[in-house]
């Protein structure tokens, strides 16, 4: 798997953790509910964020950047040279490098990790508990997985105000923390069924690679 493969990995595996929790920590379901709920109400919701990822004993330090599109269940998300396309059905993966194109069916599993799920939905697999924010303009939450995961945990920094997600970060079992800043937010931006298929015409001498 190479490095740009393993970004995607880390990308996908945070979105499942905004699968948000119940736990009994009230007032963490329900700042997690009020964030899943606003971003439900738009029709699309774009954002351009930041990514590093750091392993101190392995002496790692990645900065990346990336933007996503979220329209219902249908998504596109473009970082380090490589895109993400889903119609809610179909996933695309395109590699700039190679101009290849790899094509899967999307799992629909609750559990399954889409990029969708990162700004509107939530469900039982994680326990969230209210810590101390880093700003009195901040809520933070934190996330653990119910089961066995290869994360500890995830803390989610959100907008008091906005009820926005601000940041999250990922801690897993190799030592890893993943960190994502969201730089812009924007809802209701006009997006059409185009915006979520991949069109091969606009990639002239494109490898496909059917892996449904």
């Amino acid at each position: 798997m190479t490095r740009l493969s393993l970004l995607f990995t880390a990308v996908f595996t945070v979105v499942s953790i905004f699968s948000f929790g119940q736990s009994k920590d009230q007032k963490a379901s329900a700042l997690l509910d009020q964030v899943s709920v606003k971003a439900k109400s738009h029709k699309s919701i774009k954002v351009d964020f930041s990514y590093s990822m750091v392993n101190p004993k392995a002496r790692i330090k990645e900065e990346k950047s990336g933007t996503l599109l979220v329209s219902g269940d249908r998504y596109r998300m473009s970082v380090a040279g490589q895109t993400v396309i889903s119609d809610g059905t179909t996933v695309w993966t395109y590699l700039k490098e190679s101009n290849e194109v790899q094509i899967n069916t999307l799992d629909n599993k609750d559990d399954a990790m889409t990029p969708s799920k990162l700004l509107t939905s939530y469900n039982a697999n994680y326990k969230a508990k209210m810590i101390k924010a880093n700003d009195a303009a901040t809520e933070s939450v934190e996330l653990t997985p119910n089961n066995s995961k290869n994360f500890t945990k995830a803390i989610l920094e959100i907008d008091k105000v906005k009820k926005q997600v601000k940041s999250f970060t990922l801690y897993d079992k190799g030592g890893n923390v993943f960190t994502y800043t969201i730089k812009n937010y924007v809802t209701d931006t006009p997006v059409t069924p185009a915006d979520f298929v991949f069109d091969s015409k606009k990639f002239p001498g494109v490898e496909v690679i059917d892996m449904r």
